[in-house]
């Protein structure tokens, strides 16, 4: 059986999703699972319930790779779920079906690939910097999260979850932790110091 994937990033890209379940369906994707949201998601629910769907010999069907995975470890694991449940991968874009000897050469080498590509990047990335550093131009990533500690802490105190307050101010749930925390170890610390004096 072919089981068709589909992934857009925003709400905005319907068309673009529309086109993918038209390319899975002409291919003959029995069923789809189709969702939109961001590339660098942690958690793709339709692509996890596609994944359990799968069963073995069944072949779970992508109309290109970065609709699927976002990152070369991410496509690790779904290829080791696939491999588990004896199912395959076909990424039409690239004509690499893994239900062949060919296709699953073409994956390996696609992952090599892509993984150095990756470190090439973040050599270019680390002289880049280095070279900026020796330079004075350098000023690194503006602090996002300690900018905005005050409205985390006035969120806080008005009884809004961690997840929200970053959902709110588009920062990372890390982010909003660390500063609850440093808040809260600042808090520990002026309280010790009055008990001492005291």
């Amino acid at each position: 059986m072919l089981i068709g994937y589909a992934r857009t990033s925003t709400i905005d890209q319907v068309a673009g999703l529309d086109a993918q379940v038209t390319e899975l369906t002409r291919v003959g994707c029995e069923k789809i699972y189709q969702e939109q949201v961001s590339a660098v998601a942690m958690r793709r629910p339709m692509l996890e319930t596609a994944l359990d769907y799968i069963r073995d010999t069944d072949t779970l069907v992508v109309t290109s790779l970065d609709r699927l995975a976002r990152s070369m470890t991410h496509l690790n694991e779904v290829i080791g779920v696939l491999e588990r449940k004896q199912a395959h991968l076909r990424i039409l874009n690239l004509a690499v079906d893994t239900s062949t000897a060919t296709g699953r050469l073409m994956v390996t080498v696609a992952l090599g690939l892509a993984a150095f590509e990756r470190e090439r990047m973040l050599e270019r990335q680390r002289e880049g910097v280095a070279r900026a550093k020796a330079e004075g131009k350098y000023r690194g990533r503006k602090p996002t999260a300690k900018l905005k500690a005050q409205e985390i802490l006035a969120m806080r105190a008005d009884g809004v979850g961690a997840a929200e307050i970053a959902r709110r101010l588009e920062i990372g749930r890390a982010s909003v932790y660390r500063v609850l925390n440093t808040a809260s170890a600042d808090t520990a610390g002026v309280m010790a110091g009055r008990a001492t004096s005291a």
